[in-house]
């Protein structure tokens, strides 16, 4: 029998959990399989239990691990300040990012069976949700980021559904005017006051 260090089950944990992230958000939760999700990281079902206590133990995981990744990829790479914003808004109600289910944001693909996950799911996603808009708030009030957490918050929330309705109509045209109506609303309550 092969032993493999603890490096080699770190790397095999990482590739289940990054393999699981992109067909939650390509097939759902409730569309996704052990037995699915262990033949995209190209592994046995019985090494599934080798990493994870249950299929709720690895959603949640894979919930705040693509959540991290949001927030590292896409809002700490963005330029600083209001011109950071607007490209992380362009960005997210693009048309590109609508049409790669797999590779783009867990919130709008995910937000509504998220909301009837366990406990432990809700969290992992509060306690990435957080992160995330902690990185736009400090751009939006660099000097009291948690002045502007709720209108973070809402900026998300706003881009997510519209992201979320675009992808959902299968008239193209209107699909894509949906998403530069979003971009305007979203810059639009950028600029909204000072009040958050």
């Amino acid at each position: 029998m092969v032993r493999y260090g603890k490096e080699h089950k770190a790397e095999t944990r990482r590739r289940i959990i990054e393999t699981a992230g992109r067909r939650f958000k390509q097939d759902g939760i409730d569309g996704s399989g052990v037995s699915t999700l262990m033949k995209d990281a190209g592994l046995t079902n019985g090494a599934f239990y080798a990493h994870f206590e249950s299929k709720d133990d690895l959603v949640a995981t894979a919930i705040a691990d693509q959540v991290k990744a949001q927030a590292e990829s896409v809002v700490a790479r963005a330029e600083p300040g209001r011109a950071g914003l607007e490209q992380i808004v362009r960005g997210y109600l693009s048309p590109q990012h609508r049409d790669s289910l797999g590779d783009g944001c867990p919130n709008a693909a995910l937000l509504d069976e998220i909301g009837r996950c366990t406990d432990a799911t809700r969290q992992a996603y509060t306690d990435g949700v957080l992160v995330l808009i902690e990185g736009i708030a400090a751009r939006m009030a660099p000097e009291a980021p948690s002045s502007a957490r709720v209108k973070a918050l809402s900026l998300l929330g706003l881009m997510a559904g519209t992201l979320q309705l675009s992808r959902a109509l299968t008239d193209r045209q209107l699909a894509d005017e949906l998403l530069e109506q979003g971009i305007d609303n979203a810059l639009a309550l950028l600029d909204a006051g000072q009040r958050v």
